[in-house]
């Protein structure tokens, strides 16, 4: 998520000051979210939570990582799910897989029924390694990066992502 989001934000967010904080998995995240939080003591921060769904219960597990968020003093951390991973924001845009990869037939997965909502698709990440045999998660995301395209993409749940960028970038002026 990082390395994607590293790469994103300063082409959809030029000048936003921003850091990304990696986690060793989401058991790492949801142990370190009240600690982190509370550490933060810059005037005007705002703070973003995002995770990959991984098949679970999305309000279920959103309820929880809010709870997390008031349980380290930042009760109005915005909290984000990517359904089901990340990888459902790259088969939402099937021009970017084929700009990034250099392949052409990528651009054909628009036409197929089972991506035209991504966020549906149960294990992206294998659907993308099916149709890119080389691709790796970290330098995958680098390439990503580059070429997501927001109006083209079809992934909802990257949509609400960045629709809550955009009014925490609102809340900043």
């Amino acid at each position: 998520m990082k390395a994607l989001l590293d790469g994103l934000l300063p082409r959809f967010y030029p000048g936003l000051k921003f850091m990304c904080i990696p986690h060793e998995g989401n058991q790492d995240l949801e142990k370190s979210i009240p600690r982190k939080l509370k550490g933060f003591r810059e005037e005007g921060v705002r703070f973003l939570v995002i995770r990959d769904n991984d098949g679970g219960d999305c309000g279920r597990l959103k309820k929880k990582l809010v709870s997390l968020c008031k349980a380290g003093g930042r009760p109005k951390t915005v909290v984000r799910i990517a359904c089901q991973e990340l990888e459902a924001w790259y088969l939402g845009d099937p021009d970017a897989l084929a700009e990034a990869f250099k392949n052409e037939s990528l651009r054909k997965l628009k036409a197929k029924p089972r991506y035209r909502e991504p966020d549906t698709v149960t294990n992206p990440s294998a659907e993308v390694e099916r149709h890119i045999p080389e691709f790796q998660k970290i330098s995958g995301a680098r390439r990503m990066a580059e070429h997501l395209s927001r109006e083209r993409n079809t992934s909802r749940s990257f949509h609400v992502f960045l629709e809550a960028i955009d009014r925490l970038v609102e809340t900043l002026a």
